[in-house]
């Protein structure tokens, strides 16, 4: 949960104040993500969990581990979409909301859980996810500021 305090500092050192229809949404998709990566890692290593009595997510969710992931991906999404919405983000930024959303659906399908390499070939493949939204926020802001430019352009000057 600490690790993702990032989506409300970010956006309160950037606009000055904490936005909180943007900020929470923004928040619950990070914890969520969290979850799904974290929950990928913790496959790797859960024979060792349950030898030293360590409880993981890995261990809660047993052979239900890719409905759960499939849940907390879907909620993430809409997480993101939701901050999107509350802070008039454009089509990159939802373009690559889109893209999050076929990569962890992908990464999901294809995940086995039983095989700790491919466990850490997927966590790892989470950078991708980081990428692309942050592609997808730096075009998205790129994009609104260039259409309110245009917005603001006195009719005398076209």
């Amino acid at each position: 949960l600490t690790f993702n305090w990032g989506a409300l500092l970010g956006w309160s050192a950037i606009q000055g104040s904490c936005n909180w229809s943007v900020c929470l949404p923004l928040y619950f998709a990070g914890v969520m993500w969290t979850l799904v990566y974290d929950t990928i890692y913790a496959h790797q290593d859960k024979r060792d969990d349950i030898v030293i009595g360590v409880k993981s997510t890995a261990l809660k969710f047993k052979e239900d581990t890719k409905q759960w992931l499939s849940g907390f991906s879907a909620a993430m999404v809409s997480g993101l979409c939701v901050a999107g919405m509350n802070c008039d983000q454009t089509f990159p930024y939802y373009s690559a909301v889109a893209a999050v959303g076929v990569h962890l659906a992908r990464q999901i399908y294809t995940l086995d859980i039983d095989k700790p390499e491919d466990c850490w070939k997927k966590f790892a493949s989470n950078r991708t996810v980081g990428v692309l939204l942050f592609v997808g926020i730096m075009l998205g802001n790129l994009w609104k500021r260039k259409n309110s430019e245009t917005v603001e352009e006195p009719l005398e000057s076209r």
